[in-house]
């Protein structure tokens, strides 16, 4: 006989009782529940306390203001559903799908969201701190639910895109959970357990990290502008190109941390090391060295009319940098800091800018635009700049086509005459841009935000 599923059960460890709901029961509570919202007559509000809804489906479904504290949602299909204000106090969210959920207000203390799928949802002033649910077992005696969690649990979750802003973690347990391109404004994050996590291109502007733990934690283009460090654990954590500005570091120890590094620590001038590339592009690497500049801190350098093409300056640090008509054609410009950096009339061609952040950069007239590789099959090589920052930059007539653009943010850039023909830029975000004359012909702009032209 083969042994039962554990979620077979209708009891915990502790001998609680949960009531296991069908997929049939579930819709009838949800249909009441609507008409709860609607001020229907008949309408009850859905109380799925303690019910058992793993691997059911509620996708979609608006459970706005609903009772589901220490239910078990283990596996469950929550995928675009609304849960604003719902009271989600000590559930069981393991491995549950959230995405593009609303969460917003919700109530989800002591919740373990272990492995949860939660790309792309909004839980905007959730709760997640601790909390432990007690209830009274056979003998009138109080005792905790099934996972025994008392912290807010998000370890090996999936967070990609969530928006978290003005939720409070502190003391949440969220280690090895990707929290890639999160948005975190004001987040209370005090003590919070964030070891190993990945916060590239998240976004903690305000958040209060006090005593957090980040060991080992990815930073990269994260932006921790005001945020609260006092008493953070920076050990092994990796800041290149984390954006402090405004940021209070005074006693913050960094000492750890892996930081950029400096052009000295590369051993030889920089007009040194721009000949040996200069021999190494001549002679088809056969003599020299490609330069390589990478996590080179270079801020505020003079690049301009300098051969870089085909170079190594991932997760280079070029704030302020002037690189007007400089050749990067095919050069690793991925994870880059270019905030406040003049790249006019640069030659861009095929480069890779993944990532890269380009607030307020000058980019007049640049070309990055795409390559023809020559060979038996002639190629076309385009630029690649997904998810780059462009916030506030000036791209007056850049010849962009062709390129990856998904994802891009160009809020307030200045896209003037620029040249977007065939373009990607699927999810790409244009408030506030100028668009006077932009091209933008064959581009793809399925999930393209604040597209407005001026006619």
């Amino acid at each position: 006989m083969a042994e039962p599923h554990p979620l077979d059960s209708d009891a915990d460890d502790s001998g609680i009782r949960f009531k296991k709901l069908s997929q049939g029961e579930l819709e009838q509570a949800v249909e009441l529940h609507k008409k709860f919202l609607e001020g229907k007559t008949g309408g009850v509000r859905a109380n799925l306390g303690t019910c058992d809804l793993s691997y059911l489906d509620l996708s979609e479904w608006d459970l706005t203001n609903a009772e589901l504290s220490g239910s078990r949602l283990v596996n469950a299909k929550l995928h675009a559903t609304k849960l604003v204000a719902a009271s989600l106090f000590s559930s069981d969210l393991r491995k549950a799908d959230l995405t593009n959920a609303d969460l917003s207000r919700s109530d989800l203390r002591g919740a373990c969201l272990r492995g949860a799928n939660l790309t792309g949802a909004t839980i905007i002033e959730g709760d997640l701190r601790d909390g432990i649910l007690l209830r009274a077992d056979g003998k009138g005696n109080l005792v905790t639910m099934a996972f025994d969690m008392s912290v807010g649990d998000m370890s090996a979750a999936i967070v990609r895109g969530a928006n978290l802003s003005n939720s409070k973690m502190s003391n949440a347990f969220i280690v090895q959970t990707d929290l890639t391109d999160a948005i975190l404004r004001n987040v209370k994050l005090v003590r919070a357990d964030l070891s190993h996590c990945n916060l590239t291109g998240s976004i903690l502007e305000g958040a209060d990290l006090s005593e957090a733990n980040l060991t080992g934690t990815i930073l990269h283009g994260c932006i921790l502008s005001g945020a609260l460090l006092s008493g953070t654990n920076f050990e092994g954590a990796d800041l290149v190109g984390a954006v402090l500005d405004s940021t209070n570091l005074d006693g913050v120890d960094l000492t750890r941390a892996l930081l950029p590094r400096t052009l000295a620590s590369l051993g030889a001038e920089m007009k040194e090391l721009l000949q040996r590339h200069l021999d190494w592009i001549r002679t088809a690497g056969k003599k020299g060295r490609r330069i390589d500049l990478s996590r080179v801190d270079l801020a505020n350098e003079t690049l301009s009319g300098a051969n870089l093409a085909a170079g190594n300056l991932e997760h280079a640090i070029l704030t302020g940098a002037t690189m007007e008509k400089t050749e990067f054609m095919m050069a690793d410009l991925g994870f880059a800091d270019l905030r406040g950096a003049n790249l006019s009339r640069a030659d861009l061609r095929g480069a890779n800018l993944k990532r890269a952040n380009l607030t307020d950069a000058k980019l007049i007239g640049a070309r990055i635009g795409p390559v023809n590789l020559l060979g038996s099959i002639t190629q076309i090589w385009p630029a690649n700049l997904e998810r780059a920052r462009f916030i506030a930059a000036d791209l007056a007539g850049a010849n962009l086509r062709k390129a990856n653009l998904a994802g891009c943010d160009f809020t307030n850039a200045s896209l003037r005459d620029a040249d977007l023909r065939e373009t990607n830029l699927q999810d790409a975000e244009f408030d506030g841009a100028d668009l006077r004359g932009t091209l933008l012909e064959k581009a793809d702009l399925r999930g393209a935000k604040g597209l407005k032209r001026e006619s």
